[in-house]
């Protein structure tokens, strides 16, 4: 069952995303992780949030513990995200 996650990082930058984008090998508009259907960022109050739509809860586990998690603390964030999670009903693809 497809999932949407959304990550509140407190006092992140878009700059700090950005090198962590690039740090895991991905692009601006490229293509994204194995299982992730949807990605997007934007600044926020306090911080910046990401909000995604993953195949399973399972892939985005095994991302965020093999990729968020060691690279957003290689780049100074020093705090996990505060995760939320909902089951999708429906999401669209690209037209």
């Amino acid at each position: 069952m497809a999932i949407a996650v959304q990550l509140d990082f407190k006092d992140g930058t878009l700059e700090q995303y950005d090198e962590i984008i690039g740090k895991m090998g991905f692009q601006a508009g490229g293509a994204g992780a194995p299982g992730c259907l949807s990605h997007w960022v934007a600044k926020t109050d306090d911080g910046i949030r990401v909000t995604d739509v993953w195949e399973s809860a399972m892939r985005f586990d095994e991302f965020a513990n093999e990729q968020i998690g060691p690279v957003t603390q290689a780049v100074g964030i020093p705090n996990p995200p505060v995760v939320t999670m909902f089951e999708v009903h429906n999401y669209l693809t690209p037209g």
